[in-house]
């Protein structure tokens, strides 16, 4: 299965930081190469506290040879390792954010996970990085690929690439 996964990290060394979460994620068991990555993004925080650091944001495609609840606790456990605490305040500075986006074709809709993220189609951070890896992607129960979603955004403004290749 083919899953979408969204980065984020304004604490310490953020290029870094992404780095290291994709290096263990491409390390579990069950995660089937190629991955496909984009290029990250420097990017405003969005809903965060005044005088919060820039993000940096980047998404990648891997194939997934098991669950999505499965995909969805590594992820925890690695944003756990980096220092994220499982509770935490929502859009609350972190060393490293994980978001499974999107698992093959499947919908679920439960408490702790849903599928694909629900608000990712209004996240230009979250598209502009999905579109230069998938742009003819057709997320489940959508009808326009991601592409044409990142064009309706009312924002225009693109995205400030921070680095090419990470």
């Amino acid at each position: 299965m083919r899953a979408g996964i969204a980065f984020g990290s304004n604490l310490g060394d953020r290029l870094a930081n992404l780095k290291a979460g994709r290096a263990e994620i491409v390390s579990l068991p069950g995660v089937e190469l190629p991955t496909v990555v984009s290029g990250v993004y420097e990017t405003e925080p969005v809903d965060c506290a005044p005088d919060t650091r820039k993000f940096l944001n980047a998404v990648i495609e891997i194939g997934y040879a098991g669950a999505g609840e499965e995909l969805l606790r590594e992820l925890r456990n690695i944003e756990k390792t980096h220092g994220r605490p499982a509770a935490h305040e929502r859009n609350a500075p972190r060393t490293l954010d994980l978001d499974l986006l999107y698992f093959g074709g499947v919908q679920i809709s439960q408490p702790d996970l849903q599928l694909p993220h629900p608000r990712m189609l209004d996240r230009r951070f979250v598209l502009e990085p999905l579109v230069e890896i998938r742009p003819d992607l057709i997320l489940p129960g959508e009808s326009a690929t991601v592409a044409e979603l990142l064009r309706r955004l009312p924002d225009a403004t693109p995205l400030v690439k921070f680095a090419a290749e990470w």
